[in-house]
């Protein structure tokens, strides 16, 4: 009886498999449509039908709806992800042209690698370290830099600066533009290559290289006096649907001291403060709260990360002990409202920062 069912059960799923095949064949046409006729990849008021209709055919059926939505979020995000490459490919935005990717064995690099040989860029890579890659790999560059039309450097944040700087005296015909994090050690370098007459500027993708869909995404433009250069970095985007956003070097860093620096700063406290405490982490996890068992799986991801590069981030941005203090002093504040028994000025302190974040939200 139990083998039956579970025959039937294997039978059901393979139709299910057969169904999102089916879908996405679908959907491909559909992407094949919006990309001749201009239409924009994403349709978020498409997207509600889909949801509202899966959560009602859900209860009708007696099922979660919640079960259903999230399924169907998977197989839209599937669809977008599906989409946006194909768009990439087909603008062959970097057709003859080629590309060099400074550190395109680490993470963020070969991501870039992958982006710009997904828009038919021919990419060359050039990284020290012996981890292999699956793009044509070049052990000396200098001789053969006025080769490429792009040179992008996505290496840690002081090699970063010191690549900028030994591009100076060669003066590069390609465009040339760094990934880093961070932009305060880059500045001076990035501006003498402005001020020398070469093609330059900064960007900032927002995402790590797990990321295959780029909606939602952001990515930061930082124009360091060449407008021309700026443009072709922005233009990389164009057929994706990251969201693209341009600021100042200087806003740069002082807004990625808050939104890099004081989240991971506050991560590293809470683990920290876990460790030290001396109770068990197996423990804590078997008494978790939603509020714990959240923080503790973003507290985890931070830990996991590359302590060097995290390092940087606090240590070498020009505006970074500012969010550090301000840390410090909520952290204070709180105890010094807790040591008291103010319990007035700890829901004042609460509310007020309900009404930040609620006057802040995307959705206000």
């Amino acid at each position: 009886m139990l083998e039956d069912l579970r025959s039937e059960l294997n039978d059901l799923d393979r139709q299910l498999v057969e169904l999102i095949a089916r879908r996405q064949e679908v959907v491909q046409r559909i992407g094949a449509t919006k990309r001749d006729t201009g239409t924009a990849t994403r349709d978020y008021g498409r997207e509600k039908v889909v949801l509202d209709m899966a959560r009602r055919n859900a209860e009708a059926q007696g099922i979660s709806p919640r079960l259903a939505e999230t399924v169907m979020t998977m197989l839209i995000e599937g669809s977008l992800q599906a989409q946006e490459k194909d768009r990439l490919v087909h603008a062959s935005s970097g057709s003859n042209q080629r590309a060099l990717v400074f550190g395109g064995c680490g993470k963020m690099g070969g991501w870039f690698a992958d982006f710009l040989d997904s828009q038919s860029f021919a990419v060359d890579i050039f990284d020290p370290s012996e981890i292999s890659s699956r793009h044509h790999r070049i052990n000396t560059w200098q001789e053969v830099v006025d080769d490429y039309d792009l040179l992008v450097v996505a290496a840690p944040i002081k090699v970063s600066a010191d690549l900028l700087r030994e591009f100076l005296p060669l003066k590069p015909r390609g465009t040339i533009f760094d990934l880093a994090s961070l932009k305060s050690p880059l500045r001076q370098p990035l501006r003498a290559l402005a001020d020398a007459g070469c093609s330059v500027t900064s960007v900032h993708p927002m995402f790590g290289p797990d990321t295959h869909l780029l909606s939602g995404r952001h990515v930061i433009f930082c124009d360091v006096g060449v407008a021309s250069a700026t443009d072709r970095a922005v233009r990389l985007f164009d057929n994706t649907m990251a969201e693209k956003v341009e600021m100042s070097l200087e806003d740069h860093d002082r807004m990625v001291g808050y939104v890099l620096g004081l989240s991971h700063a506050l991560n590293i406290a809470f683990f920290t403060a876990l460790r030290e405490s001396g109770e068990a982490s197996s423990v804590l996890a078997d008494l978790s709260s939603t509020t714990f068992d959240a923080q503790l799986d973003i507290a985890r991801a931070v830990a996991g990360e590359h302590p060097p590069m995290y390092f940087e981030i606090q240590h070498l941005n020009d505006y970074g002990r500012a969010p550090l203090s301000a840390l410090a002093d909520a952290l204070s504040r709180i105890r010094e409202l807790v040591d008291r028994g103010d319990e007035a000025g700890f829901v004042q302190l609460m509310e007020k920062g309900h009404r930040y974040l609620v006057s802040t939200s995307k959705e206000a």
